[in-house]
């Protein structure tokens, strides 16, 4: 019975070591600048942030603005809850579109200096049969800090077709993909 009681114990210590390491490997991959997408915005994988300039077709990870919009949007479970002003998490996507840039949303999907982008087309309801609100804008050119923020590989994304222009203020870093799967 004693020796019964000390695996246990020994197993818990382990088990304790185990969860408190990987925290710990998380911290330091976090200051080291990775950061992992689960979400199907962008492909799955580990990002590493780089002090390259935002441009177009390059990955952003960034905080929401804090609106209604986006209220929703954590509620219904499109975005998750971080350390974003508002309590929302981090988004990544990819820009599209930046100051100067004419984007037309429609119902074909989202358009940018004519050439309709990729995946782009608006879903009228969400996967639990929730009516989606659409960007209103049909016809616009971005100015001075908006950038249009986009999925690139999933029609179902929560991205700018919903949500519009963002302020390039919002963004906190571009980021490389450094593996994905």
């Amino acid at each position: 019975m004693k020796r019964s009681v000390a695996v246990s114990v020994w197993m818990k210590r382990g088990l304790l070591m185990a969860v408190l390491s990987l925290i710990a490997l998380g911290f330091v991959c976090y200051l080291a600048g990775l950061r992992v997408n689960t979400t199907k915005s962008i492909p799955v994988g580990i990002y590493r942030l780089t002090d390259v300039p935002v441009g177009k077709g390059e990955y952003v990870i960034f905080c929401p603005p804090q609106t209604a919009l986006f209220d929703e949007a954590r509620e219904r479970g499109y975005i998750g809850a971080g350390f974003c002003p508002g309590g929302y998490g981090y988004m990544m996507k990819r820009v599209w579109a930046v100051a100067g840039d004419r984007v037309t949303w429609g119902e074909e999907g989202v358009v940018v200096n004519g050439k309709l982008l990729p995946a782009s087309a608006p879903r009228e309801t969400d996967s639990a049969g929730r009516v989606l609100c659409r960007y209103p804008s049909s016809d616009y050119t971005l100015k001075g800090s908006e950038l249009l923020l986009m999925s690139d590989v999933s029609g179902t994304s929560f991205d700018g077709r919903y949500f519009g222009p963002v302020d390039a203020g919002q963004i906190k870093g571009m980021i490389r993909p450094v593996i994905t799967f």
